[in-house]
């Protein structure tokens, strides 16, 4: 399953990872519904919200259905057919959607079959290996070229910095029976875990949840648009596309992401486990070096609230109190095993 993201891009940055063409070929950036709701961060889970990609034909019937418009929605799908006055009285976990059963559970049969596809972004997800001492967390994330800048300055036309994880959700909208403001929801659709993941957790079948996998993810700008312009792909095309991928990277990461009050960059900082030995410095490594920099220091160009500013309760060495970034290079050492990396099968 995935029941923790993290997406630390400030809303215009957002709107800058996601430039994509439209059908006429023209290079375009997918405008903000409500982005003033959105609030980056490193730490998301269920019932909070988070920005996904959509068709702009849903919000307005006669927009190009190959149109993109980013919003704001709650994780946590509630069927536009829920007759009670309070969202929270669903009595059943909607946050991810079996791949296998996604046609066949009303709670998710219904928006499918209407088209109603969105693109749920992220930096990336976080994954727990059930170890005889407790549970190692892990932060999942697409590989990043050893282009990708440091500093995402803004103006830019052709987005440089860190590649966002692209997962394939469902969403609906429904409206309260006695009135009032529409409420947008989405789950991730989750499939079998590749071989790269599948030492984190396999998918067992458990208790009354039935089975566990890792979220379906778009890799690429043409199943990204495949699986957002249903008027031109209709459902069962677009469902081929729900399937494990092996393009993912991962490293672990501190049990200080298992609070989710915890909404630092070091719940992402790559950490050593085991015996103490020196890691080799990396260009993944270094590329999650130069983005925890750029996140927790900002740039000339970036603006005060660009980044959540919240005081670390990770670092407890004494002063002078050390960065993330401090952290993460001390880590990275001299000579060693990567901490990002693939799993051989």
């Amino acid at each position: 399953m995935c029941g923790r993201t993290a997406c630390s891009l400030a809303a215009d940055n957002l709107r800058r990872a996601c430039a994509y063409r439209d059908r006429r070929g023209q290079r375009r950036q997918p405008e903000w519904v409500r982005g003033e709701r959105y609030q980056p961060s490193y730490n998301k889970g269920p019932q909070s919200s988070g920005p996904v990609l959509l068709s702009r034909r849903h919000l307005q019937q006669d927009a190009d259905s190959s149109e993109r418009v980013l919003m704001d929605m709650r994780w946590g799908l509630v069927p536009s057919w829920f007759k009670q006055d309070n969202p929270s009285k669903l009595q059943f976990n909607t946050s991810n959607c079996r791949s296998d059963t996604m046609l066949s559970k009303s709670s998710y049969k219904g928006a499918l079959l209407k088209g109603k596809r969105c693109v749920v972004l992220a930096d990336g997800f976080y994954e727990w290996q059930q170890q005889s001492g407790g549970k190692q967390p892990y932060f999942i994330y697409f590989p990043q070229t050893k282009d990708t800048m440091d500093k995402e300055t803004e103006g830019d036309e052709e987005w440089k910095g860190w590649r966002l994880l692209t997962m394939a959700g469902i969403f609906d909208c429904w409206e309260p029976p006695s009135g009032g403001e529409m409420l947008y929801t989405y789950t991730i659709i989750t499939v079998d875990a590749s071989k790269d993941v599948s030492f984190i957790h396999h998918r067992q079948v458990r208790a009354g949840e039935g089975v566990a996998g890792m979220p379906a993810i778009l890799d690429g700008d043409e199943a990204i648009r495949k699986w957002l312009d249903f008027a031109e792909v209709p459902t069962q095309d677009a469902v081929k596309l729900i399937q494990p991928t092996e393009n993912i990277v991962f490293h672990p990461v501190s049990t200080f992401v298992n609070n989710i009050r915890n909404n630092t960059p070091e719940c992402v900082a790559p950490i050593e486990l085991g015996a103490k030995k020196e890691v080799k410095a990396t260009p993944s490594n270094k590329v999650m070096l130069s983005w925890l920099k750029s996140s927790q220091e900002g740039s000339p160009q970036k603006k005060e609230n660009d980044l959540p500013k919240w005081t670390s309760q990770f670092i407890q060495s004494p002063s002078p109190k050390k960065t993330s970034a401090d952290v993460l290079q001390q880590w990275l050492g001299k000579q060693g095993q990567p901490a990002a990396k693939k799993r051989k099968a």
